[in-house]
């Protein structure tokens, strides 16, 4: 046996921390009264542990806080963030494959439908250690989809659930739960204090005022937050005019203290994004997306549905399908309207009005999701900024519709064939042509065109371009000869299987993160890719045919995720095998070490990598494919059996590679490997995994075990620690 070193290889995973609040105030008890429940060092096999209380007084908040201080303990984590509005745009099956992707790290996850997904969610996680939280949960059958049993999830897993239903947690048998409580007098001022003064000390003259102001907010965090938002920066008067305002809501209808707030604001300022997060009446998460409190939602809901309660055309946004179906066939629409969101029932049968929008002149935001319309529309108001249709049903947009104020344009699975200005995501589309008339286009979205043999030279030099998308375009042989897109952030070619060239980059890109180019025909990537400054991560899944990448490239992305290249070799060097230096990757994931382990040569030796080919074999059959030559690094001499070392204080971060050659094989052998790590003559380490080894005509495979896991405990610092490590494979079929 043949055993080579790697250094810097370990499987352990830092979880990326969840935003918890700006100002976290009275956490730590809630926290420890919720670790607690979930019994981390006990000996059960699954816990569920349910958070209820009513709205605004910070389950999520709470749930959010737990999972940041657990989930480096578990193999897999998901937090399903607002389950029953994703549930209502979304639907069920699309939060079972959010929850499988998310925990197994795998992207495009389809289960088909509910039921197909509680199977596969079950098969998939009942071997594996998950943190799980399912946040808002408001109906029995979301539990039923998403964790319907302690049996779907392996040893040691924890199922968290914040719902303002305790009958609910107690129907799907959870027994342990807590009651998320209003916050002490205490708290609650400072909490105000946080948002009022942006201090924890309060203005010495306002101490008074502000007891007042904490009094009426009844300990709520949510109402604390947006009311001591209201009020920062005010004087006195403001604040003593407010609050008279706020008490005169004798019930204390949540929904009317935040509407008064509402109400304060300028009318300007009622549509300004900035203010309105200045005011805590939404925010921007670190991925940059809007997010809105339930309460506040529906709070917003109901101002505009008291707009014109018995006619919806005459509302200022329109979100309920009925109401939405109603306008569109009856020709009620107004220049009220601005805004129109809906995702029908792909059944739900629509007969289009021809001139429907012809009076929506103020309309910004059109975003129509399935459904059946008997034809398209006949005109569209130039006012539109996104336009974004599935199921497009006529040929092309309407003449007289100018784009110029248009920045998404989206008609995916549509029957659009070509229009004047614009022709774009449709399986008919086979150009195109000339987008400079769209100075202001933020995406473009081609995905699956899988006619779509041709894009204009213009797409390469549009300044406002933020990302393009053209996932599965078959006949796509190019994007474009030329690309010099300074906002551009992703660039998503993957599965544009004929695509043979990638566009030379002729201006410095420093917006760039990621490109896509999985499952591509590419063969190399040019010079000049050097100008993608900003990249961070490279996807280079399936390019069977990638053999040559520029070196230094590979030394600067982060991330390079290769599935299934068959080799790489530098742009500056002519040999078939030479080594490639993943300075920075984070991880270079393999399907069971499949194409990974077929790369011709790889050096790694200045690599912080996280993961490579780690196979997690305790419970299930891994497979093993032949290998090509690798690199040595370290190389360390060894006997048939065992290798020897010896290091300084903390072992040192490496993976084991082994050959393996029976001595007599057959096609498909299970074999048995056993692994024993010893320091100091203690045993610190003992694994057994079964492999099923595949010939295909050769007679020796390579693999990778990840000894750092196991062994971060700290050693003596000023001896040296002797580490043997004793490998023994057997026969088992």
């Amino acid at each position: 046996m043949e055993q080579q070193t790697l250094p810097s290889l370990s499987i352990k995973i830092k979880r990326v921390p969840l935003h918890v609040a700006s100002n976290p105030v009275g956490l730590e008890s809630r926290m420890l009264e919720v670790t607690s429940l979930l019994g981390l060092e006990s000996a059960e096999r699954v816990s569920m542990v349910g958070i209820y209380g009513i709205s605004g007084i910070g389950k999520s908040t709470s749930a959010r806080a737990v999972h940041n201080l657990i989930a480096d303990q578990f193999e897999g984590v998901c937090f399903l963030a607002d389950i029953r509005e994703t549930v209502t745009n979304h639907g069920l099956a699309q939060l079972q494959e959010t929850l499988l992707s998310e925990i197994l790290g795998e992207k495009d996850i389809k289960v088909g439908d509910v039921y197909r997904g509680i199977s596969i969610i079950k098969r998939r996680l009942q071997r594996k250690k998950v943190l799980l939280i399912l946040d808002n949960v408001d109906n029995l059958q979301q539990l039923q989809t998403l964790a319907g049993g302690h049996d779907w999830f392996g040893f040691g897993s924890k199922i968290i659930i914040t719902t303002r239903d305790k009958h609910l947690l107690a129907t799907h048998g959870i027994v342990k739960v807590y009651e998320v409580k209003h916050l002490t007098n205490e708290k609650a001022l400072e909490l105000f204090s946080w948002h009022a003064f942006k201090n924890k000390k309060i203005d010495p003259g306002y101490v008074d005022i502000a007891k007042r102001a904490v009094s009426y907010c009844d300990g709520l965090p949510l109402i604390l937050e947006v009311i001591g938002s209201q009020l920062f920066g005010k004087s006195l008067a403001v604040w003593k005019s407010s609050l008279d305002k706020y008490e005169r809501v004798l019930r204390k209808d949540i929904h009317e203290i935040l509407k008064v707030s509402y109400d304060d604001l300028e009318e300007a300022e009622k549509d300004g994004i900035q203010e309105l997060t200045n005011k805590s009446l939404m925010k921007i998460d670190t991925n940059g997306c809007v997010r809105m409190h339930d309460l506040i939602q529906d709070m917003g809901r109901e101002i505009v549905r008291q707009e014109s309660t018995l006619e919806p055309g005459r509302r200022s946004r329109l979100w309920f399908s009925d109401d939405i179906v109603h306008v569109l066939e009856e020709n009620k629409g107004t220049d009220t309207i601005e805004v129109i969101i809906v995702d029908l029932q792909k059944d739900r049968k629509v007969n289009l009005c021809g001139d429907a929008f012809g009076q929506m002149k103020n309309l910004r935001i059109l975003i129509i999701r399935n459904g059946r319309f008997s034809r398209g529309p006949e005109i569209l108001p130039n006012s539109l900024r996104v336009l974004d249709w599935s199921g497009y049903q006529s040929s092309s947009l309407p003449s007289g519709f100018n784009t110029k104020n248009l920045s998404i344009l989206s008609l995916p699975e549509s029957r659009l064939k070509c229009f004047e200005s614009l022709k774009a995501w449709c399986k008919f589309l086979t150009e195109v042509p000339s987008l400079s008339k769209v100075p202001n286009l933020g995406a473009l979205c081609l995905d699956y065109c899988t006619n779509l043999i041709r894009i204009h030279d213009s797409v390469g030099f549009l300044d406002r371009l933020v990302l393009i998308s053209a996932q599965g375009c078959t006949q796509l042989k190019r994007l474009v000869p030329l690309i010099n897109l300074p906002s551009l952030e992703t660039l998503d070619l993957r599965d544009c299987s004929s695509l043979e060239s990638f566009p030379e980059v002729v201006g410095v890109m420093e917006n760039i993160k990621d490109v896509y180019l999985d499952q591509t025909a590419l063969e190399q990537l040019p010079f000049t890719i050097g100008n993608l400054v900003g990249l961070q991560r490279l996807f280079l899944r399936g390019c069977q045919r990638m053999i040559q990448l520029p070196s230094y490239i590979l030394s600067k992305v982060e991330i390079i995720t290769d599935y299934g290249c068959r080799g790489f070799r530098s742009s500056e060097n002519e040999e078939k095998v030479s080594p490639k230096v993943f300075a920075n990757a984070m991880c270079v994931n393999n399907e069971y070490g499949k194409s990974f382990l077929n790369v011709y040569a790889c050096n790694i030796s200045s690599n912080d990598a996280i993961e490579v080919c780690s196979p997690k074999c305790e419970y299930e059959l891994n497979t093993l494919y032949l290998s090509q030559s690798f690199v040595n690094v370290d190389k360390l001499r060894s006997n048939e059996s065992s290798v020897d070392f010896r290091f300084q204080k903390k072992f040192p971060r490496i993976a084991l590679l082994c050959k393996v050659e029976p001595e007599n094989h057959s096609d498909n052998m299970v074999l048995d490997f056993k692994l024993n790590v010893l320091i100091n003559g203690i045993e610190q380490l003992t694994s057994s995994c079964k492999y099923i080894f595949y010939t295909e005509g050769k007679t020796d495979q390579l693999f990778e075990c990840d000894l750092q896991c196991k062994t971060e405990r700290i050693f003596s610092e000023n001896e040296w620690n002797h580490v043997e490590i004793l490998c023994k494979i057997e026969h088992l079929l």
